[in-house]
């Protein structure tokens, strides 16, 4: 739904501030506790379906304030059973979403920004020019839909939430803080901080300040690379955050929040799958307690990389375990779709 308007967004408004301007108002501030739990708790779409307000506040209500709306564009339905959503924002923008249902669990794989900054080249979003950042609520809402197609499509409740769609969610750090306060809060999801997880391609700065936060949610690192000369060729992020500043920065975040970290690591046929290779991310690892992601790469149009041999990934897992380090082979999901890791572009977007 394409809205022009000059009123406010409602859920720009934290629930102090929205009380506030209910009592400069003259209208009672406890009503801003109803109307706050309206617009995220119960995901009204209107002021007309707060029932439990009358009718001379919802007429109020309209007009000093708008709600936006993500409405579902399309669906795609991979043959594993993963969902990819098109989302259209209220100023006729798309960014992609990702329903990932397994036995155990079912995540949302959700943006953060439209398009993204970092050009990391075997990614298929880097590709996109950036046109914004994502609002809280953007955010937010992007997780309510997946959790009704996990409810709807398979029977079975929203279980985890990852921060590894669309953008650099640190780039986007504000507002995706927000949402993530929105989405644990009881009066809005009430998910647990241990299923959600933030995936960052390493900026040093905001790691550093989510140790000062001391967040609680987890942290993922997309490393792929672990000596500078090779990092620095697939992800640009690396020339100006290099791995001696991501490591301290790492350092700085496990001293402040006692949380282990994983290291998201894709595995390059004949450039990142040597021995070398892993015997650099071997001790890299070891700067704070982690684990690592070895993940299957999905091929991108345009991309030179290909998918390493089956047997490649084997050695370089064992390596890995050999030296103690805890590393699970991820198996790519949605791939048939474009729906799997690094293949999310808006295809669907005219």
């Amino acid at each position: 739904m394409l809205l022009r308007t000059d009123k406010p967004n409602i859920r720009s408004y934290a629930l102090d501030d929205l009380r506030a301007f209910f009592e400069e108002k003259g209208e009672k501030a406890f009503r801003a506790n109803q109307v706050f739990q309206w617009v995220w708790q119960k995901h009204a779409k209107s002021f007309g379906d707060m029932t439990n307000l009358g009718k001379d506040l919802r007429a109020f209500l309209q007009e000093h304030f708008l709600i936006t709306e993500l409405d579902v564009l399309s669906e795609q339905h991979s043959n594993d059973g993963t969902v990819k959503s098109a989302f259209s924002l209220s100023d006729g923008k798309v960014v992609e979403g990702v329903l990932i249902p397994a036995d155990s669990r079912m995540t949302a794989c959700i943006s953060s920004q439209v398009g993204c900054s970092l050009d990391c080249k075997f990614c298929a979003t880097a590709q996109l020019k950036m046109m914004r950042n994502l609002n809280p609520d953007e955010i937010y809402d992007q997780v309510v839909a997946i959790s009704r197609q996990a409810d709807q499509k398979f029977g079975q409740p929203l279980s985890n939430i990852v921060f590894m769609g669309m953008g650099e969610p640190l780039l986007n750090f504000k507002n995706v803080s927000t949402a993530i306060q929105h989405i644990m809060s009881e009066q809005g999801l009430g998910m647990s901080y241990k299923r959600i997880t933030v995936s960052t391609s390493g900026v040093a700065k905001m790691i550093r300040r989510l140790g000062e936060d001391r967040v609680k949610y987890r942290l993922a690192i997309s490393l792929h690379a672990a000596d500078n000369e090779k990092r620095s060729q697939i992800m640009s992020i690396n020339n100006t955050n290099p791995l001696e500043d991501l490591a301290d920065a790492l350092k700085f975040y496990y001293a402040e929040t006692g949380s282990p970290v994983t290291y998201e690591y894709i595995l390059f046929r004949d450039f990142n799958d040597s021995e070398e290779d892993a015997r650099n991310l071997i001790r890299f690892s070891k700067h704070v307690p982690s684990k690592i992601n070895i993940i299957e790469y999905n091929p991108v149009e345009g991309s030179p990389f290909r998918q390493t041999d089956p047997e490649r990934l084997e050695r370089f897992r064992r390596l890995l375990e050999n030296a103690g380090i805890t590393a699970t082979v991820r198996r790519s999901r949605g791939k048939d779709i474009d729906a799997a890791c690094g293949q999310l572009a808006n295809k669907t977007a005219s």
